[in-house]
């Protein structure tokens, strides 16, 4: 039996650095190969580990020094990517979103079905710590029956994601949009977790950000198909910001709040209220906890997939729901009303 995975960056910039260290402790998979148009970026991905440098992806399939890849490009180039590593019998993860439009993510899926080997979407809020501890408790009946939920993250640009001269993500053609899209599939997935699959939304969306072509800040309801409702608030900006009650989830015996004391990706506090506990007590303070450690988890479900044929915490098909909400939010818009998400 296999007992490492060998694995290529594809795609060796910022959110290449945020998987490289947490592939560290995930002895299960062996950094191989580093690929990007840009060797200095490859040659950096490539120091630590050892692997190989390529500067295109063909070079690096002809190659045979891996059995998956991790495919951190911009949005627009993900169909092509993956569908090369499925034709070459490769395992492969792809960074959320799938694509930047639904058809494409189908041409994906379908590629995925003919391939014999494993396909799975990055979305990292499936394994934040403080997330599952969320989950874990409204399953447990802590706050009763879930009647609402609200997020609410307000960011600054990071200089790695949207500095430079011409960072990708201030593109719509090549995201897909904006936020919503792309960070705010993290804050979507977590309420799919807790309440359900979403049925439609209404939404607003606005540009405050202006180096940013796509939506800057999306203020938007969900209406679940169990009928409850969450409100949904992200915005990119670069004035200073306040501390963050990130998340909160109400229920019908008590409440589930979720907040950073200053702005980063570091541990939250999540608190519990309850009839036993009027005034909130902290809970899963002694595990580890933290935004980075979700990466973690991510890769260690792929490796454990890829080696020994175990099923993901959600499938690929699972995460289409982050793009069809926020094409949704998007379309909503556009005909000021609820828009449907799966129609």
């Amino acid at each position: 039996m296999q007992r490492k995975l060998r694995l290529a960056l594809v795609g060796c910039g910022a959110i290449s650095e945020w998987h490289r260290m947490s592939l560290k402790q995930v002895p299960e998979i062996e950094i191989t190969a580093a690929v990007d148009i840009d060797r200095a970026h490859a040659e950096t991905a490539a120091k630590e580990s050892g692997a190989t440098v390529f500067t295109s992806l063909e070079a690096a399939l002809a190659s045979d020094t891996f059995d998956a890849v991790d495919v951190m490009l911009p949005h627009h180039l993900h169909e092509a990517a993956a569908v090369q590593c499925f034709d070459a019998g490769k395992h492969v993860l792809i960074e959320k979103p799938m694509a930047p439009t639904l058809d494409a993510g189908k041409r994906i899926l379908t590629a995925a079905r003919n391939a014999p080997t494993v396909f799975m979407v990055a979305e990292n809020a499936q394994y934040w710590p403080e997330i599952v501890i969320a989950r874990d408790l409204i399953t447990a009946g802590k706050i009763g029956d879930v009647i609402t939920a609200h997020v609410h993250f307000f960011f600054p640009p990071l200089a790695a994601f949207y500095g430079g001269e011409q960072p990708w993500r201030m593109s719509k053609q090549l995201t897909g949009g904006g936020i919503c899209i792309d960070a705010g599939s993290h804050y979507i997935r977590p309420l799919r977790m807790w309440l359900g699959e979403i049925d439609a939304v209404v939404a607003a969306m606005e540009h405050p950000y202006r180096r940013m072509e796509g939506d800057s800040l999306v203020r938007a309801l969900f209406r679940f198909r169990s009928g409850q409702v969450a409100s949904f608030d992200v915005m990119i900006t670069e004035a200073p910001i306040a501390r963050q009650d990130v998340f909160r989830i109400t229920g019908s015996k008590g409440e589930i709040l979720i907040g950073a004391d200053e702005i980063g990706f570091g541990r939250m506090q999540v608190v519990l209220y309850d009839a036993t506990h009027p005034k909130g007590i902290r809970v899963g303070d002694d595990v580890p906890r933290g935004y980075l450690l979700s990466y973690e988890g991510e890769l260690r479900d792929f490796a454990n997939a890829a080696l020994h044929g175990s099923a993901p915490a959600a499938g690929p098909e699972f995460s289409l729901g982050e793009l069809r909400t926020a094409l949704a939010m998007e379309r909503s818009t556009q005909t000021k009303q609820w828009e449907m998400v799966w129609a």
